[in-house]
């Protein structure tokens, strides 16, 4: 069965859907993007990631073309016709389509593109191994907090983790460790206390982020969001990443020195565990 997108109002397979050169989101990457991972053909996490599509969408000025209540139906109808059981469904709102100027009517049609990725997301390679990532300066620009489509920068932090022969890119501003290319970036201190940076326009703000936190409070572990710096991270008792596509990942090493024994360590495991569980009822 070919995979089908949607695009503007249509359900079509993948190799004939086509968007215009002069889209805004070609030209400029004038756009905003959402992830959502998808379990058992059921949507983890969803009302948040609207929110924050909302949210980026507002702060750019673009109209959101759907309420919550049809973006879960397109996306569930999405996930039903193409059989997705585990994976991703991304979903893509860009301006709209003129002709190439920096300036542009205040009223045109939002483009409009989700499609859907199959991916083993309950028990990949890197749960088990953890994974390691490099350090790379942050280039990206002041408003981290829009979840924008224009991602060059962390492009080329993820090519960086590719010759360094490793999974992930996480990017340092000042001596402090801000985020990964594709990922929210945690440590655990000696003490069991679970560290990530506070949410502030350098960050975005992450959903499962968010969810770890929540079930961090509610099952009594300890955390703070304060900056961390690259030293603090290799001096850890534990790392992991977070993100819709790897949910709660283990980090064994940075910059080739091993965190901790360079094993995933047990709050790590603990933590995964514990969003499985969260994801697998809700």
């Amino acid at each position: 069965m070919p995979r089908l997108v949607y695009l503007n109002g249509d359900f079509v397979p993948l190799d004939q859907a086509q968007i215009p050169v002069m889209d805004r989101g070609f030209l400029f990457g004038d756009g905003i993007y959402e992830v959502t991972a998808v379990l058992g053909g059921r949507l983890i996490d969803n009302a948040p990631h609207l929110a924050r599509l909302e949210r980026s969408l507002e702060e750019i000025g673009i109209a959101n073309p759907h309420t919550d209540m049809e973006w879960t139906r397109l996306q569930y109808d999405l996930i039903r016709r193409n059989g997705l059981g585990d994976g991703l469904v991304y979903i893509e709102v860009t301006r709209g389509v003129f002709e190439r100027d920096f300036l542009c009517p205040t009223d045109l049609r939002p483009t409009v593109a989700m499609f859907p990725q199959a991916k083993e997301l309950r028990d990949p390679p890197a749960a088990t191994t953890g994974v390691a990532v490099v350090t790379v300066p942050d280039l990206r620009w002041k408003r981290r907090d829009i979840k924008s489509v224009a991602l060059l920068a962390q492009v080329l932090a993820k090519q960086a983790a590719r010759a360094a022969g490793v999974a992930e890119a996480w990017m340092v501003e000042d001596g402090y460790v801000t985020e990964g290319a594709s990922s929210t970036a945690f440590i655990i201190a000696s003490d069991g206390r679970i560290v990530t940076r506070p949410l502030s326009t350098a960050v975005l703000p992450g959903i499962t982020r968010s969810a770890v936190l929540k079930l961090a409070e509610r099952h009594g572990l300890r955390f703070e969001e304060r900056p961390f710096a690259v030293a603090e991270a290799l001096g850890a008792a534990e790392a992991f990443l977070t993100s819709a596509s790897s949910l709660v990942t283990p980090v064994v090493a940075i910059d080739g020195h091993p965190v901790g024994d360079g094993k995933p360590g047990p709050l790590t495991k603990e933590l995964r565990k514990l969003y499985l569980q969260m994801a697998e009822a809700s």
